[in-house]
C-alpha cells in the first residue's frame, strides 16, 4: 500500500546506452549525443505441450512478492497469518523502498522533514514489529539482520526471525519509488526498455552502497530468489486491475493510478512478479528439467475500495492488530535510528481509514477448488494449476484418498484456477485463463480463454484450443475473469467469464461440438467468482455477486439463451455466491453478507431459506445431495468446517491448511469429500462425515 502525489525531488534514474550494431551506428550516436535503447531481449517461450517432470518438494514454503512494506498486511492478509500459523515458513520480498516523499508523518503534529532513508528504515522496523507479534514474540525482538547476494551482484538487506517450527525472512530489494519526470517509477521500468532505476540505501541497514536496476536485471532478480527459495505457494498483487473510471481528484484521493483500482506500483510489481514466474518455469524446465511445483494466490489491492467489505468483525480486528505494530508509534525504544514504524499508519488508523483497505482481502482468480471427477475405474481426479500448467493427480486406488504424483497436462502459463464440466459420455472439458503474452518493455501483453479437451473418460487428452476473448483489444482483455462452465441435459456447455466491464460475457458449445461467437449477457457489475448451475428443469442459471444484490441469469427455457434477471431483490453479498440444488428440484443460494460471519440462504427469488448455522468468513462451496445441501467454509479461524443436511457442523481438527478454496465431491464409498490443495503443493481428502450426501 502506498500513496500517489505529485513530483519526485531526488534524482534515481539512469538512462542505458545501447551498443549499436554497427561502427556508423556507433559513430552517428557519438556525433548526436543520442542514447540508444539496448536490443529487447526476448522473453522465455512457454510451452504448453503436456508431459513435462514435475518436482516434488513434498514441504512447504509460502513466498510473497510485495510492492512496498505493508501491501502483504493489507492485501494478502488473513491468509499470510494462517500460513505462519500452521507453520508454513514465509519469506516476504519488498521491492521498492517504500521510501514515497520521505515523510513519516505524525498525526496531530507538524509535517516531518523529508529523509527518504530513514522513512524507508522505518517501515522495515514496522514490518519487523509486525512479524514478530504474529509470531507470538514481543514487538521488539531481536531479528537477525544480514546482506543477501542477488543475481548481477546486487545486494538485497535480510531480516530473519524464528519462533518454535515458525520462521519468517524480509527481503528489502529497495528500489526508488520515485524519480524526475517519472513519478511512477517502477511502472516506467516495466515498460521503458532504455530505463534504469537505482535503490535507497536505508538507515540502520547492514547494505551501506546502492544498486542499479534495469528491466532484465529486476526479472533476473527475482527469479533468482525463486530459485533459491522454491517455494511452493506464491502470493502476488494484482497484474491486470479493474478498469476504474474516476475523476482526477477522486482518483488522486483514492491514490489510483489513472483508469484502473490500483496503485501503479501494485500493478507493476505484480506484472514482474509473474513475467519471473514464467521464466523461472522455462528455465527449470530447458533440457528436460522439472516444473517447479508451485500454486499461486494474487490479491486484489485498491479494488478493496470499491466493492463491499467481506470480513467479519473479529477478522478484520485481528488483521488490523497486525498494522498497530507495523505503524509504530514515535515515543517507542526500538533501537532503530530512522524511526520506530510508519507513523502514517499507526494506532487505529486502518480502520478508521474511508478507504476500508484493511476491511477486505480479494483473490483476483477466486474458483470453487480445485475440478474433481470420478474416472471409470473409480479412482478419484483432481485438476488444478501447479507450476503455472494444468495437471492431474490421480488417488493411488479407488477410495483410498491418497494421491499419486501429478501428470503435466500443458497449457502455460496459466492463472490460478480451472473451470470444468463432464459431457454426457464422460469425457471431460477444462478451462483456463491463458497468459497469451506477458511482456514488458512495450511488449504484447495478451490473455485468452483455453480449453483442454478429453480425448475419452478417463483416458488422454486433446490438444490446448484457443477460445480467444470476449474483449477486443489486449489492455481490456487483459481484465478478463476465471472462466466458469456448465453443461446442460442436451450436451450443450455454457461458458461465462466477467469482462472488463465488470459484467458478464458468454459462449456456448454445441451438442456437437462446435462453439457459437462470444456474446455480451448484459446485467449489472458483479464481482469475480462466478457460479454456474442447471435446475432440475434443465435451464442453466449463472449467479454473481454486485454490490448491493446477487445479479442472476438464466434460460427462460432450455435451449433458450441466457438472460440478465433484474430485480430479484437479493439480499446484499460480501463475495462469491455458492449455489447447489435442493431436493425439490429447486436452486439454494448461500452467501455471506458484507462483514457478516452469518451465512446468507435464500431461494434465487429472494424467498429466504432455513437459517443456516456456519459461522465464519471467506466463499462458501455447496453441493447437492438428495437431504439437501453440504456446504464447506472455513471458520473464524480459518479452519475448514462442512455444515451437513442434516444441520450438524463438522470442523476439521488437523490435517494440510487449505489454500484457497477447497471442493465438494459426492462418492458412493465415503459420501461427501473435501479435495483440496495444501501448502506443499500437494492434495488432501477429508472426509468430514461418511454419507452426508443422505
Amino acid at each position: 500500500m502506498d500513496r500517489i502525489r505529485g513530483a519526485g525531488r531526488r534524482p534515481a534514474v539512469f538512462r542505458r546506452r545501447g551498443v549499436l550494431g554497427s561502427a556508423a551506428a556507433v559513430a552517428l550516436a557519438a556525433a548526436t549525443g543520442c542514447s540508444v535503447p539496448a536490443p529487447r531481449r526476448a522473453g522465455p517461450i512457454a510451452d504448453p505441450a503436456p508431459g513435462m517432470p514435475i518436482s516434488s518438494p513434498r514441504r512447504a514454503q509460502l513466498l510473497q512478492l510485495a510492492a512496498h512494506p505493508d501491501d502483504d498486511l493489507y492485501f494478502m492478509n488473513p491468509d499470510t497469518q494462517r500460513m505462519v500459523d500452521a507453520g508454513v515458513p514465509l519469506v516476504s520480498i519488498y521491492v521498492t523502498a517504500g521510501e514515497h516523499d520521505g515523510r513519516n508523518h505524525v498525526p496531530g503534529r507538524g509535517d516531518a522533514p523529508a529523509d527518504k532513508a530513514a522513512y524507508s528504515s522505518a517501515r522495515h522496523q514496522g514490518l519487523r514489529q509486525a512479524y514478530a507479534t504474529m509470531l507470538g514474540l514481543d514487538t521488539f525482538a531481536a531479528w537477525q539482520k544480514g546482506v543477501l547476494t542477488l543475481r548481477g551482484d546486487r545486494r538485497a538487506e535480510i531480516n530473519t526471525l524464528t519462533h518454535g517450527n515458525r520462521r519468517v525472512e524480509l527481503v528489502f530489494l529497495n528500489l526508488s519509488m520515485h524519480a524526475p519526470r517519472r513519478w511512477t517509477a517502477l511502472p516506467s521500468l516495466w515498460k521503458d526498455r532504455a530505463l534504469g532505476l537505482r535503490t535507497v540505501v536505508a538507515d540502520d541497514s547492514p547494505v551501506r552502497r546502492a544498486d542499479t536496476y534495469d528491466y532484465d536485471a529486476l526479472v533476473d532478480v527475482l527469479v533468482g530468489l525463486l530459485e533459491r527459495y522454491r517455494p511452493t505457494v506464491i502470493h502476488t498483487l494484482d497484474p491486470d486491475p479493474d478498469i476504474q473510471h474516476s475523476d482526477e481528484r477522486t482518483r488522486r484521493k483514492d491514490s489510483e493510478q489513472p483508469g484502473y483500482s490500483d496503485h501503479a506500483d501494485h500493478t507493476a510489481v505484480a506484472s514482474f512478479s509473474w513475467a519471473a514466474m514464467v521464466r523461472w518455469v522455462a528455465d527449470a524446465t530447458r533440457d528436460g528439467g522439472a516444473i517447479p511445483a508451485f500454486t499461486t494466490t494474487a490479491f486484489r489491492g485498491y479494488y478493496n475500495r470499491h466493492w463491499p467489505k467481506n470480513l467479519p468483525g473479529p477478522v478484520l480486528k485481528e488483521k488490523a492488530a497486525h498494522l498497530v505494530p507495523y505503524g509504530g508509534d514515535p515515543s517507542w525504544e526500538c533501537g532503530n535510528s530512522g524511526g520506530c514504524g510508519d507513523y502514517n499508519v499507526g494506532g487505529t488508523r486502518p480502520l478508521t481509514n474511508k478507504k476500508g483497505w484493511v476491511r477486505a482481502t480479494h483473490h483476483r482468480y477466486p474458483g470453487a477448488g480445485p475440478v474433481v471427477d470420478t474416472e471409470p475405474d473409480g479412482r478419484l481426479a483432481v485438476y488444478g494449476v501447479l507450476g503455472l500448467r494444468a495437471v492431474r493427480w490421480r488417488e493411488t486406488a479407488p477410495g483410498s484418498g491418497q494421491w499419486g504424483e501429478p501428470g503435466d497436462l500443458g497449457g502455460g502459463p496459466l492463472a490460478p484456477g480451472l473451470g470444468g464440466v463432464t459431457l454426457r459420455d464422460g469425457r471431460r472439458l477444462l478451462f483456463g485463463l491463458r497468459f497469451a503474452a506477458l511482456g514488458g518493455h512495450g511488449g504484447p501483453n495478451k490473455r485468452e480463454v483455453v480449453l483442454l479437451e478429453q480425448r475419452e473418460a478417463g483416458g488422454a487428452f486433446l490438444a490446448w484450443t484457443g477460445l480467444g476473448n470476449p474483449e477486443r483489444g489486449d489492455d481490456r482483455g487483459r481484465r478478463l475473469g476465471v472462466p466458469v462452465a456448465v453443461a446442460d441435459g442436451e450436451g450443450r456447455v455454457h461458458l461465462f467469464v466477467r469482462n472488463a466491464d465488470k459484467g458478464v460475457s458468454g459462449r456456448v458449445r454445441s451438442a456437437g461440438g462446435s462453439w457459437g461467437p462470444w456474446r455480451d449477457l448484459g446485467g449489472g457489475e458483479v464481482q469475480d467468482g462466478l457460479s454456474a448451475a442447471v435446475d432440475a428443469a434443465g435451464r442453466v442459471h449463472l449467479f454473481a455477486a454486485g454490490r448491493e444484490t446477487v445479479h442472476h441469469w438464466a434460460q427462460n427455457a432450455p435451449g433458450g439463451p441466457v438472460v440478465s434477471r433484474a430485480g430479484t431483490g437479493l439480499p446484499a453479498p460480501g463475495g462469491p455466491v455458492a449455489v447447489a440444488g435442493t431436493p425439490d428440484g429447486g436452486l439454494a443460494l448461500h452467501y455471506r453478507a458484507p462483514a457478516r460471519k452469518e451465512v446468507t440462504a435464500v431461494r434465487p427469488d429472494g424467498t429466504p431459506l432455513p437459517r443456516v448455522a456456519l459461522p465464519g468468513y471467506g466463499a462458501l462451496t455447496a453441493a447437492a445431495t438428495p437431504r439437501g445441501p453440504v456446504l464447506l467454509g472455513t471458520d473464524l479461524y480459518g479452519r475448514l468446517q462442512v455444515r451437513t443436511p442434516a444441520g450438524r457442523v463438522v470442523r476439521r481438527a488437523r490435517g494440510p491448511l487449505p489454500v484457497g478454496s477447497a471442493a465438494l465431491h459426492a462418492t458412493a464409498r465415503h459420501g461427501t469429500l473435501a479435495i483440496g490443495l495444501g501448502p506443499d503443493a500437494h492434495p488432501w481428502t477429508w472426509v468430514p462425515e461418511p454419507h452426508t450426501e443422505g
